[in-house]
């Protein structure tokens, strides 16, 4: 060993001894993780200059500390409650259990003794520490961090006790606004929607049963459970989001609608479309999350291919005409129907939109909340346009034939029409058009683009992986002999830290097909959906699968992924 290892000591100088570091590289690891203010474990496992595992046996054998493996430690037993989460995330340190008034703290550097003191101080228990590796600490860590998260667990007892659960249960009073404002109520439905925004929720779901009660968030289109708080607390959680959405708290026979309007800073808000439902044990509450940055994002962001995105921006240059969104509901219409108008967007174009309810929020349209109650429906609405001069008309959906037909006039009559049906593909939405009873003549003349959408959930890029599926299944599956001339992988689901399950967010699958004059021909002779398909085959169109495999040979979705939003 050479002199300057003398300036080394505890790990540093073991690896070097045992020639898992050379000596410059032990000293500048030294130093940067002193200048950087971490132990030098995770200085080493960060920059992955030396294993994880590694540090752990030499950490051992120099400490005389017995090595711990967390993967076997389930989280739900764990005594996270016992310190506060910025204090985990700050000493890199977990609790993991008690034993009378000693509790065993997890550590990944065994000089972490700043780490032992804190905690030891906080809780007035005698602390010992249990060795682990870092990685292992650092994904436990963020176990912590969700677990404390979602659940109640920031709720003290003190705060449980305070929130006056003694209310029999044929009592119909409810609970009051003073009771809904409780603090600790507050604090975790809060939290909730701060979480479901994190974590790019869609949806959230606050459900009553008999004998439990839990939130469920729609991530990716999939929903799953995050949270189960204490029953005897549910009617509040519900006057909870029932203040903040302005609802009537005293009110609980009948569904209201409200929204509520997040401020996230100064330049970002969030809005959220709340419903209520009763049920058999209680109210049911679901929020939809409208984030208006979703309809920014920009025509390339959604997935279109080149032809379908030419076709798309050809139909919105058209001073007149009528494009037609259709697909399930949450399958995007509404995104793809506001990157359009966003387009459209300019000075010197008047759009006005009718919608139940308006959804996105867009400076420069002029948007209606339809209300049935008082007479405003869709179709009042579109009177009420053509008499403001408009240039783009969007309607929110188009559901009885006196919608259809005052949409189809205005786009007869110079003026850009768009809106949403729901159906399958865009050859049903011509024949449900007629079905309605719009005469074949006027659906020929004045529909211009019908988009079919599904939305797909995108592979994460940093987990997935290659799946060898036999050529015999893909011919199966709809591709063609031609797509397996070419070179392409196939990717699966595998699931890591950083998505949910393999996946992480969404891409559009689009039908966009065009309204030729051999189509127009067809409706005019009263053509079914088939042989309205079978021309838009002809003419090159993709139908849904065919663009979902397209998809799928991109390796932006599974061919599981594929089958699940789209059918041959």
């Amino acid at each position: 060993m050479s002199a300057t290892n003398v300036n080394l000591t505890g790990i540093a100088r073991k690896m070097v001894m045992e020639n898992h570091l050379d000596e410059a590289a032990a000293l500048e690891a030294v130093e940067k993780a002193n200048k950087e203010g971490i132990q030098l474990t995770s200085y080493l496992v960060n920059n992955k200059i030396v294993p994880a595992s590694v540090i752990a046996m030499i950490s051992s054998q120099e400490f005389g500390l017995p090595v711990f493996d967390l993967d076997v430690m389930d989280t739900e037993m764990a005594a996270f409650g016992i310190i506060e989460e910025k204090l985990i995330t700050k000493l890199n340190a977990v609790p993991l259990f008690k034993r009378g008034n000693r509790l065993f703290v997890a550590i990944s550097s065994p000089t972490n003794t700043q780490a032992l003191d804190e905690i030891k101080f906080a809780t007035g228990l005698s602390t010992e520490a249990i060795l682990v590796q870092d990685t292992q600490l650092a994904e436990f860590i963020d176990k912590a961090a969700s677990a404390m998260d979602t659940g109640m667990d920031e709720m003290l007892d003190d705060d449980l006790e305070n929130l006056d659960i003694g209310a029999e249960e044929d009592d119909d009073s409810g609970p009051t606004k003073d009771e809904a404002d409780d603090a600790p109520v507050v604090k975790y439905v809060n939290k909730i929607l701060l979480d479901a925004i994190n974590k790019g929720a869609s949806d959230i779901h606050f459900e009553p049963y008999e004998k439990r009660y839990r939130v469920r968030y729609r991530i990716d289109g999939i929903l799953s459970e995050v949270a189960s708080p204490p029953i005897n607390i549910a009617a509040k959680l519900t006057a909870r989001v029932k203040v903040m959405s302005r609802m009537d708290i005293s009110e609980r026979r009948v569904p209201q609608d409200g929204r509520i309007k997040l401020k996230l800073s100064k330049k970002r808000a969030i809005d959220f479309r709340v419903n209520t439902c009763p049920t058999l044990f209680g109210e049911k509450v679901v929020l939809r999350i409208l984030d208006p940055s979703s309809a920014q994002l920009g025509i390339d962001a959604l997935g279109y291919e080149p032809e379908q995105k030419e076709l798309y921006m050809k139909a919105l240059a058209n001073p007149y005409g009528m494009i037609l969104v259709t697909g399930p509901t949450g399958s995007g219409k509404t995104v793809s129907l506001y990157t359009g108008l966003n387009i459209l967007n300019v000075p010197e174009t008047n759009i006005s939109t009718a919608e139940d309810p308006a959804e996105i929020n867009l400076e420069g349209i002029n948007q209606v909340n339809v209300n049935d109650k008082v007479g405003l429906t869709f179709a009042e609405a579109l009177k009420a346009f053509l008499r403001q001069d408009p240039d783009v008309i969007m309607v929110g959906e188009i559901r009885d034939l006196e919608t259809a037909s005052i949409a189809i006039k205005a786009a007869q009559t110079g003026h850009l029409v768009m809106s949403t049906l729901h159906t399958n593909d865009g050859p049903q939405t011509l024949t449900r058009l007629m079905n309605m009873g719009v005469p074949a003549f006027n659906i020929a003349t004045s529909v211009t683009l019908i988009i079919a959408q599904r939305l797909g959930r995108r592979l994460c890029g940093d987990c997935k992986t290659p799946d060898d599926i036999p050529k015999e299944v893909l011919l199966k599956e709809g591709f063609t002999k031609q797509d397996l001339a070419e070179d392409f992988k196939i990717y699966k689901a595998v699931g890591c830290d950083k998505c949910t399950g393999g996946y992480k967010g969404r891409v559009g699958i689009y039908q966009v097909m065009g309204i030729s004059e051999e189509m127009g021909r067809l409706i005019m002779g009263g053509a079914n959906s088939i042989d309205i398909a079978d021309q838009a085959r002809k003419e090159g169109v993709d139908d849904l699968r065919r663009s979902a495999l397209k998809k799928v040979k991109q390796g932006l979705i599974s061919l599981e992924e594929a089958n699940r939003v789209t059918k041959d």
